[in-house]
């Protein structure tokens, strides 16, 4: 088999032949279809965070090394399980649950994986999906997805769980307060999808692209802003019953200090993006405005769960996705990294042909 892979921080990957995987345990291999490829792989090829004030966070600090193989967004074929893992029926096409814990801590045991200090992830921590098959230590992390599109799907693992999970923070009435969704890429339009299937009526996107205001528009957005406009942040202040949160998709100094400005009284801001930076506050503003500050960090497996069947009953598309060959990695991380990708590029393996959706 083939995987595509960092060898070395910082440098293009590297195609690696091996020996098909063999499953032990309770191990089960499946049989590549789809991988999305998100910004996160690019922060792991770099092999740091960029926490602001010329400070950098290291993965290989963190326990990731290379030779790492990417890709945490991943749907298959159940190919192969090993003797402990029961009945897994051969051939199912499935999404795999990427943020794998260490399986004994409280967080583990409570169903919050993602949260593990000690998370064992897939592509991060564990061979991802640029490659043609993949471990999965347990298959109690498969989740059925026959009957929705491959492309589609694939980024539910991470874009849409993302998504997903940031939403369940912003508390409020969504059916009267007003939300506002930072960054209208992947992310964002998947959230604003999400968002209308949760029930909020009032939602208002801002980006500082143009395609992207635009496509946020066709999506149905109620507000499109340009946050880089000093009228947005009067526009948002006057809207009626004041700004009640807002999720930050990009993550920089910039676009929280964007958010925050705008929220009324009692707001929520939920910071999803990691690009860098940082924000000084006033903290005495802090309970005087009484703002709530929150990180989201992807999602858990019943949260995935969840956003599938949210999915199924709504038929949602959440991202317009363009399909590329596996081999085609590289190619599609440069891309990515050049800003030129309007919503997911999804790697394809075992077959389908590749196409733009």
């Amino acid at each position: 088999m083939k995987r595509y892979a960092v060898t070395e921080f910082g440098r293009p990957l590297c195609t690696l032949v091996e020996d098909d995987p063999v499953p032990r345990g309770t191990e089960v291999v499946v049989a590549l279809e789809r991988c999305g490829v998100c910004h996160t792989d690019l922060h792991l090829r770099e092999g740091h965070y960029d926490l602001g004030g010329g400070k950098r966070l290291s993965l290989a600090e963190r326990g990731v090394s290379p030779p790492l193989t990417l890709g945490h967004e991943i749907l298959g074929r159940i190919a192969a399980a090993g003797p402990e893992a029961g009945e897994v029926g051969a051939g199912r096409r499935v999404l795999v649950y990427p943020w794998i814990g260490c399986g004994s801590c409280h967080r583990c045991r409570d169903g919050e994986e993602n949260l593990c200090a000690a998370g064992r992830c897939l592509g991060v921590h564990r061979p991802g999906g640029f490659a043609e098959q993949v471990v999965v230590p347990h298959p109690r992390y498969l989740i059925d997805v026959e009957g929705l599109d491959p492309s589609a799907a694939a980024p539910l693992a991470c874009s849409g769980l993302t998504a997903y999970s940031a939403l369940r923070k912003v508390g409020g009435d969504p059916a009267r307060d007003w939300l506002l969704l930072v960054g209208a890429g992947g992310l964002g339009q998947s959230a604003l999808a999400l968002a209308r299937a949760l029930g909020h009526a009032r939602v208002a996107v801002a980006d500082t692209a143009p395609d992207k205001r635009a496509r946020a528009a066709a999506l149905g957005a109620d507000l499109v802003l340009d946050p880089a406009d000093p009228a947005a942040r009067d526009a948002l202040l006057r809207l009626e019953s004041g700004l009640s949160a807002a999720i930050d998709f990009v993550g920089t100094a910039g676009t929280a200090g964007f958010a925050l400005d705008a929220l009324r009284r009692g707001g929520r801001f939920v910071v999803v993006g990691m690009f860098g930076g940082e924000i000084a506050l006033s903290l005495p503003l802090l309970p005087l405005r009484a703002l709530t500050l929150a990180g989201s960090y992807v999602g858990n497996l019943g949260e995935l769960r969840d956003l599938v069947a949210l999915v199924r009953a709504h038929g949602l598309t959440l991202v317009e996705t363009e399909t590329v060959p596996l081999a085609r990695a590289e190619d599609a991380m440069r891309r990515l990294a050049g800003g030129t990708v309007a919503g997911r590029i999804v790697l394809a393996h075992g077959g389908q042909p590749a196409h733009g959706g």
